[in-house]
Order: C-alpha cells, then structure tokens, then sequence
C-alpha cells in the first residue's frame, strides 16, 4: 500500500470514511461511490492493496472481482431500475492510477450522446449527486447487499 496514491490513502483510514466511500467492503476490494459523477450510484470497485494493472491480481482477487461486478450490478439494477450497468477499466487519469472499475447504472432516459464510453462525459460535473444523497445511496445500497447475501456468501457489506 503507498499512501502517495489516492485508493490507497483512502483505504488506509477505512473505519474514518462515510457511508459513500465504504459502500461494501472485503478482504480484497473496497466499493465507493464515485465523486464528481452526475449520476447517482456510480461505483468504483477497488482493490484494497496497489494494483497497477488487473494482470497484478491474485487469484483470489480476481475471483472475487467477478462476483463483485455481477453482486454490484444487481443492487445497481434492483436500486436504481436502470436498464443496464456498464463496467470499465481504465485508471489513466493522474493521481488515480491504482485499478479500479467503473460501475455506472445506465438510466432508461440516458440521452443517446451519452450512452456507452461517452457516459464519462458525466464526470466532472459539479452538480453531480451531493456528499448527502451519495451517502443515503451508499446506506441503502449496502443494506440491499447485506440482504441479498446469502449465508454462504464471504463477502461482507
């Protein structure tokens, strides 16, 4: 872990962090709500230690990817009604190397100019969700994660 890196830094103080930066939580990966996003219940998924690249992933971790991305998306689905959850990779912004993936509920209404990659048109945008809605978001998101896991589920929200 480098505290030089933002995921890290955050991961670091993970009992001191709101509701929105510790949606769900486990051995390996930490889920968040994105800020700057004009769109509530943007996720990114993160690997809790420094990952550069999804080939540095363990095998645990990339188990436990793929169950993640399919848990989140559902929630997303069944929270928001969307009509579909994008998931992307990129992490080439600066400052925001360390992996992480995009979880973002494509809205029924979505205007077409920004459906697929151009939904990242959305980032960066002030107006965006406020620290509040993202929190009571986070809340009931990680409540409907704690009731959809089964009791043979190691993943904890």
């Amino acid at each position: 872990m480098t505290l030089e890196c933002y995921s890290c830094a955050r991961t670091a103080v993970l009992d001191e962090l709101p509701p929105r930066e510790r949606v769900a939580v486990d051995e390996h990966w930490r889920v968040a709500h994105a800020f700057g996003a004009g769109l509530l219940g943007w996720l990114v998924l993160l690997p809790r230690r420094h990952v550069l690249s999804i080939a540095e992933l363990t095998d645990d971790e990339a188990a436990a990817l793929g169950h993640w991305q399919v848990r989140l998306s559902r929630a997303l689905t069944e929270e928001t009604g969307c009509r579909k959850v994008y998931v992307a990779q990129f992490a080439e912004a600066p400052g925001f190397g360390h992996v992480h993936f995009h979880l973002v509920p494509r809205p029924r209404e979505l205007a077409e100019e920004l459906r697929g990659p151009r939904v990242f048109g959305l980032l960066g945008d002030e107006a965006g969700p406020s620290e509040r809605e993202r929190d009571e978001f986070a809340l009931r998101l990680a409540s409907r994660l704690g009731r959809s896991a089964s009791s043979q589920d190691r993943f904890s929200s």
